[in-house]
């Protein structure tokens, strides 16, 4: 079974609208610079060819991503309690012994439109984060196996 994509409406919205116009746009205007490129002759030794046609594999496989990822996406409303950490929120942390807040938008990483750098929550602190609240400490293991404590500072839905 494959696993599934919880992605806030936006989120949702903003790569169904990438895939319509990739699929719609995207796919003419690639064909079209297909088509001026062998206009120009031989293919074997073409730049413009074959740069086209690097460009269209590129298109391709971002428009399957996308497919994959809204076929098996559950929208996840943001009508639930603005004060626990989920899909679509920014949350600000402190890691242990540190004085500086980091913050982190939660979610997966098509949830990211602006500058911040996001967890996943499959990754091991996003897995410790989901559903805690402000003021709340966790507790996870890094990849290179450390124990690491963080608090939730602040959560912006």
């Amino acid at each position: 079974m494959a696993s599934t994509h919880e992605l806030s409406q936006a989120a949702h919205d903003r790569l169904s609208t990438e895939l319509n116009d990739l699929t719609s746009r995207g796919r003419l205007e690639i064909a079209e610079k297909i088509e001026a490129a062998r206009e120009l002759g031989d293919l074997k030794e073409n730049g413009d060819y074959h740069a086209a046609k690097d460009e269209q594999g590129k298109m391709e496989a971002r428009i399957g991503q996308i497919a994959g990822i809204l076929e098996d996406a559950v929208v996840v409303g943001s009508d639930g309690p603005s004060d626990v950490v989920r899909t679509g929120v920014s949350v600000s942390l402190r890691y242990e012994d540190d004085d500086e807040v980091d913050r982190y938008l939660y979610g997966s990483i098509e949830e990211q439109g602006g500058d911040l750098d996001v967890v996943s929550p499959t990754s091991p602190l996003g897995e410790t984060l989901a559903g805690k609240r402000v003021g709340d400490t966790v507790s996870f293991t890094a990849p290179n196996g450390n124990e690491i404590n963080v608090k939730i500072v602040a959560i912006d839905g």
